[in-house]
This record gives C-alpha cells, structure tokens and sequence, in this order.
C-alpha cells in the first residue's frame, strides 16, 4: 500500500475543505477502498475519514418517506423498523449484502459508491480492461460480467445492492462539492464511460455524498436475487420492483435490475409486461421473458439470462406476498 495522508474531520464543511481533487480519497466503512489500496488499484495521496461526521449516519423518518444518511452502517438501517415494513426491498438487498460483520462495518454511500469487482480492473488493467487495443474482458473470462450493454466496452457489472431497490423507490440522493450541493436521481449517480479516462460514477473528486432520500410510498416491493451459494455471496442476477395496484391489477410498475450491466438497469419492457394484468405466475413469468428481450451475453455467461427471469418472476411475486420458492 503507498504512503498517504490521513484526516478525520468531524464536520461535513471541514471534510469539504480536505477532499482537495484529484488524489484523495473518502474512506468510511473502508470494506471497498481498503482492499483496492492494498492492490495499488487505487493510491490516494490523502485518505478523508468520514465516519466521525455524526451528521451523516442518521436515518430519520417522515411523512415524506426516509432520509438516510450515507455514513450509516447497512446494519443501521436493517435495524431501522420503517424501513423494513415500507421498503422490504431496500431491507431484503441490505440483508442480503455479506456478512453480519461486514454489514456492521459497511455504508449506505460506500455501497453506492463502491467500485466494479471485475477481475481485471482489480488487476490493474483499467476499467475498461483493455489491452493493446483489444477487450480481456471480451476474449476472456466473462463469467461474472454484464449480459446487458454489452456492444461497448464497459463490461463490468455496477456492483451496488442497494442501487437497484433505491432506483425502483424512486430515491433521490444528495451530493455536496465546492460548488454547493445537488440532489439527483439515484439512477444518476453511475454512467457508462466510453474512455478509459472517465469514472463509472458521475460523483466527482472533491464531492461527497451525504444522504438518500426514499419518498413516502404504498407501492408494493420486493427484491430478489440469485447468486452461487446462500453464504457470502455476490448476486450473479438481482431484480427489485416496485408496484402501485389498481385493485387486483398492477396499475404502474418499476423493475429494476442489478449484476447485469455497466449501470443499474430499469427494464421498461418488463414493466409494460405486467401493467394492467393481474399478478400471478403466468404474468410474472411473461415479465421476467420481456426483462430479457435485449440481453446480449458474452460467451461464458449466457446462464446469467436464466438466473435473471427468474429474479424477475420472484420479485414480483414476492411483492404481493407470494414466495413459492420457500415452501417445503
């Protein structure tokens, strides 16, 4: 790991003033930058601790829905009553997220903001893994990689649980820079670079994210994800959905999916699938089929296809309070 320098600022505006771009780094729960430092894949000159800002670990609850602030801990917000009852998808993805103890550890904005697993951007070969002009992604081991978006070279897999139920609650989140603060879209926290230059992320160096706001909501939601084994895990497919009902009928729907993609992906097709027709598994399962209409997998990781029907159908399901797969 290279030398750096370490601050622990105890307020927002003092951190502000220390995120000095383009070398520093926010650490908080540390379970992503650590690891990357210790790789050399990332080699900040200065480290910013976040976690003695009191003001960015609350989560507060209101007529509006529930802000939660970006340096609370995954179990914090698991702990955290009204979101399991109003927003059982967020709660299931947190849930979901390793360990007990790295949940302990581990932030709602560190998830957010978490860099791609992918193998060979942990190797140092770039985000976008080329060499000599040419994919190692594309000509090589793609097991884990996106199955969506796949014509560029961006195929790495957005790596946040969190994301995909945040996207489909129609959660904002709230960014703080030398230019002040702004608050966009969860969904417009990642993009697809087209460079090897550019970020994944549209947070930039010297910016800090300080909170998620999910609105007030009677939608139902589930989440669902598929992954290789039930232990510590990374989901290979996750589907979270959020659905207004028009008596026995899904009057509108957001379905949102997750490891499959460059950027968390809402899936419209699967949407329109299932607008105006009752749930149950035959509309379910149509749903899931339209989810995947434009997947275009690599070679090693067409069975990501599959998985994500099925995340689909059992998302939905699970919204309405149908979870078949548990049954004895």
């Amino acid at each position: 790991m290279k030398a750096f320098d370490y601050a622990a600022p105890t307020s927002v505006a003092d951190a502000l003033k220390l995120m000095e771009p383009p070398h520093t780094a926010a650490l908080s729960g540390g379970t992503d930058l650590i690891n990357r430092m210790k790789d050399y894949v990332s080699s900040p000159e200065r480290v910013v601790y976040l976690k003695d800002i009191d003001a960015l670990e609350s989560i507060e609850s209101s007529s509006k829905g529930v802000s939660i602030g970006a340096g609370a801990t995954l179990a914090a917000l698991l702990e955290h009553g009204e979101i399991k009852k109003t927003y059982p998808s967020l709660w299931k993805a947190a849930y979901e997220v390793a360990t007990p103890q790295i949940r302990n550890m581990a932030t709602v904005g560190g998830n957010l903001l978490q860099r791609p697993r992918c193998w060979y951007y942990r190797a140092g070969n770039g985000l976008l893994a080329l060499k000599d002009g040419k994919s190692l992604v594309r000509e090589g081991d793609n097991r884990f990689h996106a199955i969506f978006m796949t014509d560029g070279d961006a195929l790495f897999v957005n790596p946040s649980s969190l994301a995909v139920p945040l996207i489909a609650l129609g959660a904002k989140a709230t960014i703080l820079g030398p230019k002040g603060e702004r608050t966009v879209p969860v969904a417009e926290l990642y993009r697809v670079p087209k460079g090897s230059q550019e970020r994944e992320l549209t947070v930039q160096h010297g910016e800090i994210l300080t909170k998620v706001v999910v609105p007030a909501t009677h939608a139902k939601n589930a989440s669902y994800e598929a992954r290789h084994k039930q232990a510590h895990d990374w989901p290979l497919a996750l589907a979270s959905v959020a659905l207004e009902m028009d008596g026995q009928k899904v009057g509108s729907a957001r379905v949102v999916l997750g490891a499959v993609a460059p950027v968390p992906l809402r899936s419209e097709a699967a949407e329109k699938a299932i607008e105006g027709k009752a749930l149950n598994h035959e509309s379910a399962t149509a749903a899931g089929d339209a989810a995947v209409k434009d997947a275009k997998p690599l070679s090693m990781n067409a069975y990501k296809v599959q998985l994500t029907k099925v995340a689909v159908k059992r998302a939905l399901l699970a919204a309405v309070g149908d979870r078949y797969w548990e049954e004895g």
